[in-house]
């Protein structure tokens, strides 16, 4: 039978232990391996994601030491196709992506004013496939077994005739065994953001950073099922002889191009989403004012989450599609630089209006405007197929995506560790490191590409282990080459940073930047219950509102079932009124025996070992209703009255 309580006094030390107690984690080996807290998975994701971005890093540092000079010896052509695609499967799929994510979990509930995600056991689950699909495909670049057919894996390049071995395999199942990490991550940030905001978060007072990451979340869910279909089609004619991209028994090679781009080019945007709500959260704290267009900023969020999905054809100008066709993604191509300027625009208006604060953060936001604009030129350059066709699979191409995802998407992140390492780590990061990394970063990042858009306007191509001199392509080469490694400088300087910062750091306060959002009111590290009275919310910068710092101040009061065990409040979708108190999940290890069962089960179709790969999906059955399985009578869940 369900209860109905009215606040009480506010949080009484009794109240502060009995949270404490419900919500805390003893230290112990086992606690570890079954966290559900999502600030501990949030720290997991960003150091595993920065994990497989140091090893693509050192991938692209042998690449650009091959490249340096002409015909060069430092690794064979099997090497360097190997390196080159584990350098854009990892960067992409293993870095990109969950590094948001990463943000994303520790970041979210504490800005929508939640104790937790709302499915914490599958936020358990999506980081333990993340890690061993990582390591699943890794572990095959020491073996000589590594995808070896690009990020993109072309057909029929990619089929066994014409890449026999494990290289494609890997890359075919790997990707399927990761994609059901990044699903159950996506319905995870939209059920949270819509269920579990803070009284009063209304739809117009949820901080940009949150509406990125579900509008990302939202792309995810539709555009990965063609990725996914498109890996299993190529498993089957690889593995058991179906005819999904054989043209001789009805296939069609384009098939592959259509379903990987209707995923590809919403990728992009679904790297940079998260990176530009990064952008919007970091700019209040350094310019003293609220962003400029909020209302625009979210409706161009919205936009660009639905114009991406019409522009995949982008990618294949060059493929002999019907000319008018290409007309109507040209238009779209163009069209979607409409919402991703006005952003721009936002954020200048916004520093232009502000009172700036020169700190490392800034700096990196400042470099994020400067990199991706200029990527941004290009792109609009694609969009005319003439042009398209003309430097298709040159390495302008490779300069236009890497000003597009480094400046769109990395920047962002620097900015968003400097900015968010006080509170996730309770210490202050060293200024003046950080300053000499972001321009040692900045400086190498346009000394590396920049040059790339002369040499491939020159006639250099794409995808190349080697090259003759003749052709003058040598001297831009060794430029860039120097460049990376100025570049790797800064990034570990970067490293050192966080380092420095975790082991001699001063320790940090709750608010070291008068920042606008709420988990600027949390103690840095945050408790692991988050709030010890859950907020209420009157704005859109709830930290800058009396009222709301209140809700959460010495004096507010609190509702005693929120202290009672370890539960959260449900609110609704549009208003965020409050609904009912929810019992959460306690830690459990059923997440990383149901991830190590599918990681058994990916392993044994890998080597072929059918009747181990039927045991292991066995497994995976039992383990999903014995998740699903209630233990005890389900508690009714608890009414609140606000």
């Amino acid at each position: 039978m369900s209860t109905t309580t009215t606040p009480s006094p506010g949080a009484s030390r009794e109240d502060l232990a009995r949270l404490a107690e419900h919500w805390g984690e003893r230290p112990s080996l086992r606690a570890w391996f079954a966290t559900v807290d999502h600030k501990r998975i949030g720290r997991r994701y960003l150091v595993t994601a920065g994990f497989f971005f140091v090893l693509a890093g050192l991938n692209a540092l042998v690449m650009r030491t091959q490249l340096a000079r002409p015909e060069a010896g430092v690794v064979s052509p099997q090497e360097y196709n190997q390196l080159f695609s584990m350098h854009g499967i990892a960067m992409i799929f293993l870095f990109a992506t969950p590094m948001l994510f990463g943000f994303g979990n520790f970041l979210v509930p504490l800005m929508i004013g939640s104790r937790d995600m709302a499915f914490p056991r599958l936020n358990a689950f999506g980081y333990w496939v993340f890690l061993f699909a990582g390591l699943f495909m890794w572990a095959s670049l020491p073996f000589g077994a590594a995808p070896n057919n690009g990020w993109f894996a072309y057909v029929p390049l990619s089929g066994e005739q014409n890449n026999p071995g494990l290289h494609m395999d890997v890359y075919a199942l790997g990707l399927l065994f990761l994609g059901i990490s990044t699903t159950a991550a996506a319905i995870n940030f939209i059920v949270t953001a819509l269920k579990l905001r803070a009284p009063g978060m209304s739809l117009n007072r949820v901080p940009l950073f949150v509406w990125a990451i579900v509008a990302t979340a939202f792309m995810v869910i539709f555009a990965l099922p063609a990725l996914n279909l498109d890996n299993a089609m190529l498993f089957l004619d690889r593995r058991f002889g179906t005819h999904f991209f054989d043209p001789a028994a009805g296939g069609n090679v384009l098939l592959w191009q259509h379903l990987f781009w209707i995923f590809g080019h919403p990728d992009v945007y679904i790297i940079v989403m998260p990176a530009l709500g990064i952008v919007s959260a970091v700019l209040p704290a350094f310019t003293r004012r609220g962003v400029v267009g909020y209302p625009l900023i979210v409706l161009s969020i919205v936009a660009i989450a639905i114009i991406s999905f019409g522009v995949w054809v982008h990618h294949m100008f060059a493929t002999g599609l019907p000319q008018l066709s290409y007309s109507f993604f040209s238009a779209a191509s163009t069209v979607i630089t409409i919402p991703s300027g006005l952003q721009i625009f936002a954020w200048l208006a916004t520093m232009l209006l502000g009172r700036l604060v020169i700190r490392v953060p800034l700096l990196f936001v400042i470099g994020f405007v400067v990199t991706f604009v200029l990527g941004g030129f290009t792109g609009v350059m694609f969009a005319l197929t003439a042009f398209d066709q003309q430097v298709t699979d040159s390495y302008f191409v490779v300069a236009h995506f890497h000003y597009v995802l480094i400046g769109g998407a990395v920047f962002p992140m620097l900015a968003g560790i400097y900015y968010w390492l006080p509170k996730i780590t309770g210490r202050m990061y060293h200024e003046r490191l950080g300053r000499w990394a972001f321009w040692l970063v900045f400086a190498g990042m346009h000394v590396t590409f920049f040059p790339m858009h002369l040499y491939g306007l020159f006639g250099m191509p794409r995808r190349v282990y080697t090259y003759r001199s003749e052709p003058g392509w040598a001297g831009w080469n060794l430029v860039s080459t120097v460049g990376s490694y100025l570049l790797a400088v800064g990034l570990l300087l970067v490293l050192v940073g966080v380092v420095h910062a975790v082991r001699r750091g001063r320790p940090a306060p709750a608010d070291p930047w008068d920042g606008d959002s709420l988990e600027w009111s949390t103690a840095s590290p945050p408790e692991p219950h988050n709030f010890p009275v859950l907020p209420r919310v009157h704005s859109l910068h709830p930290m800058w509102d009396e009222r709301t710092a209140e809700s959460v101040g010495p004096g507010a009061t609190s509702d005693r079932i929120l202290s009672e065990g370890r539960h959260t409040l449900f609110t609704s979708e549009l208003d965020a009124h409050p609904e009912r108190a929810v019992q959460m999940p306690e830690p459990t290890l059923k997440p990383l025996v149901l991830a190590a069962a599918l990681l058994l089960f990916f392993t044994s179709m890998l080597f072929a070992w059918y009747p181990v790969a039927a045991v292991a999906a066995l497994t995976v059955a039992a383990t999903i209703a014995v998740w699903l399985w209630p233990p005890r009578p389900l508690e009714q869940d608890l009414k609140v009255v606000p």
